[in-house]
């Protein structure tokens, strides 16, 4: 199966300009594509996923990829699925940001020897004349037909300020640099870019005329992707101080049966046979799908040590085998205790399972806290320094969440 029935099979593909064309240069390794990434935090987080594992598959067949890290555009905020204006970033936030996503980045696509660029669109529009911009490129929009681009809604209905509104251009902007600069013949994207991207295409080939070859396809179900990113906690970052590879691993262990199947075939690198082999599978078997779905995306962003180790540690708490040394932890020390103990309420909060000492009260009184494996209710209950030294000691909020407490 070559590389463009695979993203079809994998259900990745959902809308594209050219059918034919991107079929023949994907198949053919002669793409040269790109996707954007703005730096709107200072780590990637699992709504990229989606993006990331495509440039690989993409890179592996042969075609080049192009990392565009929105410098430029970051300073304007994407309106796409807001209701309200994003926050301001100085350009030293910004500029973090993008040194901490190239990081991460090379750990899905090789941008050795040429085999990949990372370009930054602020080396562009940072430097632009304004009046200069609207005339040659702010020409081929039109007013109208911007403002039923699906982008900006959400955004009318509290008020889209004109910063906002210049989004679209500027991203489209993108593509005909990139296609001047460095050859790029295609752009992928998310559903929710569709407009924007569309902007580039038809700028592309407004501008240099008819013989000017760009396409966009927009990748199946990443708005969806995105809402993989976010939990009740917030976001399910890669970078391992934020969330740990255990958290990471537990995350994707802890998928809806209903998704399990579109994650392994979406994200992961299994053959295709293998996964549908398993489309038959059903109740605990669906749990062996998930390990293996966890496994494989934790080794891909963590490494086959970190995976393992995270497999180990979920194993030893939830299968009650393998060793406690791989669990999450918090240390305590001399200033946690008074007079030699802890309450049940400061040990959550010191343990990071609880912002406050009211959360941690609900949550004891719900009877959602467990100690030891025995669950507690007591609210008043008291925990002395040497009783948590002597042994292995588990406390557990909910059904996923636990810190094995240490004394330092």
């Amino acid at each position: 199966m070559k590389i463009y029935e695979e993203l079809q099979a994998r259900g990745l593909l959902a809308q594209l300009t050219d059918a034919e064309e991107i079929r023949d240069l994907i198949n053919e390794g002669k793409a040269t594509f790109y996707i954007g990434f703005d730096p709107t935090a200072d780590s990637l987080h699992v709504g990229h996923f989606m993006a990331l594992c495509l440039m690989k598959r993409l890179q592996e067949a042969g075609n080049k990829p192009i990392a565009l890290i929105g410098g430029g555009t970051a300073m304007i905020g994407d309106p796409s699925g807001r209701t309200d204006l994003r926050v301001m970033m100085t350009k030293e936030t910004i500029n973090h940001n993008c040194e901490c996503f190239k990081k991460q980045m090379s750990r899905f696509i090789d941008f050795s020897e040429g085999k990949a660029l990372m370009v930054n669109n602020a080396d562009w529009l940072a430097d632009l004349n304004y009046i200069e911009f609207i005339r040659d490129i702010g020409v081929h929009f039109s007013v109208n037909r911007m403002l039923t681009a699906e982008c900006y809604k959400q955004r009318m209905e509290k008020g889209l300020s004109f910063l906002e509104f210049n989004y679209m251009i500027m991203q489209s902007y993108d593509f005909l640099e990139l296609y001047q600069r460095y050859g790029c013949n295609m752009q992928f994207g998310g559903d929710d870019q569709w407009s924007n991207m569309l902007g580039g295409t038809e700028l592309i080939r407004r501008k240099l005329g008819k013989d000017a070859y760009a396409m966009t396809i927009t990748l199946l179900l990443n708005s969806e992707g995105k809402k993989m990113g976010k939990t009740q906690k917030g976001a399910v970052w890669l970078d391992p101080a934020k969330t740990t590879p255990f958290e990471f691993y537990q995350y994707w262990r802890n998928v809806a049966d209903e998704d399990v199947l579109k994650c392994l075939k979406m994200l992961t690198f299994l053959p295709l046979e293998q996964i549908q082999e398993m489309e038959a599978w059903e109740g605990s078997q669906l749990n062996e799908a998930k390990e293996i779905l966890a496994y494989e995306l934790t080794n891909l962003v963590h490494g086959e040590e970190e995976a393992t180790r995270a497999k180990e540690a979920a194993k030893a708490l939830f299968a009650g085998g393998g060793s406690l040394e791989n669990m999450p932890s918090a240390e305590l020390t001399d200033e946690h205790f008074a007079d030699g103990t802890i309450d049940i309420l400061g040990l959550l909060v010191a343990a990071g399972l609880a912002s406050s000492r009211s959360e941690a009260r609900r949550a004891v009184e719900q009877g959602g806290v467990t100690v030891k494996g025995e669950k507690e209710s007591d609210i008043r209950k008291t925990y002395s320094k040497d009783e948590i030294a002597a042994q292995e000691f588990i406390i557990k909020k909910g059904k996923k969440n636990f810190k094995k407490i240490v004394i330092r």
